[in-house]
């Protein structure tokens, strides 16, 4: 299977999952105890049909939408992920030049493998950058100013990861980071000699934006279940909340926010936008799909902030779904990350392309010549 094979972002899945040591991509590809909520967050977008107009004259059509302020060629987001130089050798570079070439906002992780300040010099398109409120105070006033320092277009905090879910495949696997070459998985790696050549002789693998404060930066090996339960602050409020904004100053987003009565707190402290998300079902399982809960935040919120729907897009038509819904924009991880996996920067531009077609064939089979046109009209629940 190569690349030219993939039509969708399930086959690049499977390429990924050939390419890489089976607990790496079990670590992308898996979610917390029975994994109900994960496969809850795509399966969500089947339950709603798109109701098409025709004759509407879609010679000419407008993809492009502003979401936090700034231009964006598709209503789509490649939303913050950790460890990526894991997956591949090229990493956060890889995606940041892929968004460029596609003019999309992406974000980067506290635990990036590669540094704000070398993303920020990279790329002119928009950029955010995910905060986890850490224990260590120091090192979260170090993020938020090196972010300011490099000109990071928007703040997300992270709010749904005050204790690590259960991942259970990682449990099994022993998956750490950096990963450690375990007696159970050895043979994977051996069988992926691409990969391993890389991860042992390329660049040495470090979080750039952590090892000038905690050793778990430097590259001692630290399962992300321990990293969350021993490094983040479970005092989180919302009052930290509210001084993490004050102390960014600029736009500023909450990421993971569920409920109603959060997206309203959200707008009391001043937030620009919230990301409707469940950490991709890494966290919580049995809460509810972002997109499930889409259309009760947007009736009690849209309008006075931004609304993402972060999680479960694989294809064009749940971008559109989530605009018809009442979404600023929709984002996701894995629909990048495993494309990353199979390919690198050609990956995550194959997975861009067949994701921009998508969303331009959805368009002009609906009867839309823009983005704004979506409305909840065009929707029916099944």
């Amino acid at each position: 299977m190569h690349l030219s094979d993939c039509h969708n972002v399930d086959d690049l899945r499977l390429l990924a999952k050939r390419r890489l040591p089976w607990p790496v991509f079990d670590y992308i590809d898996g979610a917390a105890d029975d994994e109900i909520t994960r496969a809850r967050n795509t399966a969500a977008f089947d339950e709603v049909d798109l109701v098409p107009n025709v004759l509407a004259g879609v010679a000419e059509i407008d993809t492009s939408c502003t979401i936090m302020g700034r231009h964006s060629a598709l209503p789509l987001m490649l939303s913050p992920t950790a460890l990526q130089r894991v997956f591949h050798w090229q990493g956060e570079r890889a995606v940041a030049r892929a968004a460029e070439r596609f003019g999309l906002w992406f974000g980067i992780s506290s635990l990036a493998t590669v540094s704000i300040e070398e993303i920020a010099s990279l790329v002119s398109t928009p950029k955010l950058f995910q905060l986890y409120v850490h224990k260590d105070d120091g090192l979260n006033a170090s993020m938020i100013e090196r972010c300011k320092a490099a000109g990071f277009d928007a703040l997300a905090l992270t709010v749904d990861t005050i204790v690590s879910g259960k991942r259970e495949r990682c449990a099994r696997s022993g998956f750490t980071t950096p990963p450690r070459f375990t007696p159970s998985a050895v043979w994977s790696y051996a069988t992926r000699p691409r990969w391993a050549l890389d991860y042992v002789f390329r660049e040495k693998f470090r979080l750039p934006n952590l090892d000038t404060h905690v050793s778990e930066g430097t590259g001692r090996a630290v399962s992300i279940a321990e990293y969350f339960n021993t490094m983040l602050d479970t005092a989180m409020d919302w009052d930290t909340a509210a001084r993490i904004r004050r102390d960014w100053g600029g736009t500023f987003c909450l990421k993971g926010v569920m409920s109603v009565a959060d997206a309203r707190r959200a707008v009391e402290i001043g937030a620009d936008a919230v990301m409707v998300s469940n950490h991709g079902g890494r966290q919580l399982d049995g809460s509810r799909a972002p997109f499930d809960q889409l259309a009760e935040i947007v009736d009690a919120v849209g309008g006075e902030i931004e609304i993402i729907c972060d999680g479960g897009v694989r294809r064009g038509t749940h971008v559109l779904k989530a605009l018809a819904q009442g979404a600023t924009a929709a984002s996701g991880g894995r629909l990048y990350l495993y494309a990353l996996a199979a390919a690198g920067q050609a990956g995550v531009e194959r997975a861009l392309t067949l994701l921009k077609d998508e969303i331009e064939r959805g368009m002009r089979l609906m009867g839309v010549t823009s983005v704004d046109q979506l409305e909840r009209s065009m929707l029916r629940r099944r």
